[in-house]
């Protein structure tokens, strides 16, 4: 179902109120709610993240949008607490990681897929396969340390298999800049679809630095350091592919069209009927929000915003399993480095990331240790590899 943004008004920023019930609610559960459900509260905390972010960057750059943004500012902290709140305290926090990247991984293949630009769209399936890869090697700590199998939080819609090796995605900070997109010629889903990835791998990152130094085990406390590293280089990829001359009234009204755009999307595919009603409240929130940054746009650029935003907004990003289309891409694609902007053959990755790399690796990989001898079998166990002097997972030798 289309969704017309600019004749739309949605709720008035002044009647945007919360009380501690509203942003405190029942979180979902671990098992009985689809883990579609749980991808969508961590995208959506990921979008409201960066909405606050963005936010106060414009306010130190801008003294005459301070009280507009403060204002707006303050409904998106509540709508940010009321979606991260959503997750329960049934998960652990190697479990939520775990379901960060099934964000990572479904959320970029549907982007990938329908992303109308060819370059962008080899952007996202780059990243994608290292994402895939963090997703094997996490499982791998989550079946060592809790003794647990990926899938009861993945419900099986997302492969665990090796992707590019997490200890080859070490780069140059050089070669992780890309070309970015024309905002004058750029159709409105590219700058949506940028504004999304580059939201939702900054706030992956933030929780690696959060949570990795919570572990007392050390092979889990490298692990996150290391991929911690890499969501780094994710967020300045996809934040170099969007035009730097856009201005910042342009970008605020573009970062409001991604949220409508997103909740959109959640409100029509969400199966819990308590959760789908929440992101219609926000996603009339949103629209008010767009239509105050859209008045302060054309006022005080004296620019009609039909020049950069659609009157009806484009079909959501479909949040389902990519399975099939993953696999195509990690067979074609799995050997693609990146040299400056561009992507090319393993045999012709930059001396400088090469030596980069030889660096970091040089006292020993995480990634590599934490997944020797692992591969995914339903109901794994913990045994002890004396040689790696680890506890490794055994290959299920278990009948039903």
């Amino acid at each position: 179902m289309t969704l017309n943004i600019l004749d739309n008004r949605g709720m008035p920023l002044d009647r945007q109120r919360f009380t501690w019930r509203d942003m405190v609610q029942k979180p979902i559960s671990k098992l009985d709610d689809d883990a579609y459900t749980r991808v969508r509260i961590i995208l959506m905390n990921g979008l409201e993240i960066e909405a606050l972010n963005f936010s106060h960057a414009c306010a130190r750059m801008n003294r005459s949008l301070q009280p507009v943004l403060a204002q707006l500012r303050r409904v998106e902290q509540h709508q940010a607490t009321t979606v991260n709140w959503l997750l329960g305290a049934d998960h652990s926090p190697l479990e939520t990681t775990i379901a960060y990247e099934q964000v990572a991984i479904d959320v970029t293949a549907g982007v990938a897929l329908r992303e109308p630009d060819p370059y962008l769209a080899q952007v996202y399936r780059f990243g994608l396969l290292e994402d895939f890869d963090h997703m094997h090697r996490y499982s791998a700590l989550l079946d060592r340390l809790e003794g647990k199998d990926a899938n009861n939080i993945l419900q099986s819609y997302t492969d665990i298999l090796p992707g590019r090796p997490t200890v080859e995605e070490h780069r140059d900070p050089m070669d992780d800049l890309r070309e970015h997109y024309d905002r004058t010629t750029a159709a409105p889903l590219s700058k949506l679809h940028a504004l999304t990835i580059m939201a939702s791998e900054q706030q992956t990152h933030n929780y690696y630095m959060n949570v990795g130094p919570l572990f007392s085990d050390p092979m889990a406390r490298l692990l996150y350091a290391e991929i911690a590293s890499i969501e780094e280089q994710h967020t300045t990829q996809y934040e170099s592919i969007i035009d730097p001359t856009e201005t910042w009234l342009e970008k605020w009204v573009l970062h409001e069209a991604m949220e409508v755009y997103n909740y959109h999307g959640c409100a029509t595919q969400e199966s819990n009927p308590r959760i789908r009603a929440i992101w219609e409240r926000f996603l009339d929130y949103e629209l008010g929000q767009l239509h105050v940054a859209i008045e302060q746009f054309q006022k005080i650029e004296r620019r009609d915003v039909a020049e950069i935003l659609p009157a009806t907004l484009p079909d959501p990003i479909p949040i389902a399993s990519q399975r099939e289309f993953i696999r195509q891409v990690l067979a074609a694609e799995v050997d693609l480095r990146a040299y400056g902007t561009q992507f090319v053959p393993k045999e012709q990755e930059s001396e400088r990331s090469l030596a980069y790399r030889q660096h970091i690796n040089s006292a020993g990989s995480p990634s590599n240790a934490v997944a020797s001898g692992y591969r995914w079998r339903p109901g794994t166990e913990l045994r002890a590899d004396p040689a790696a002097g680890l506890e490794q997972p055994a290959p299920n030798v278990r009948t039903a």
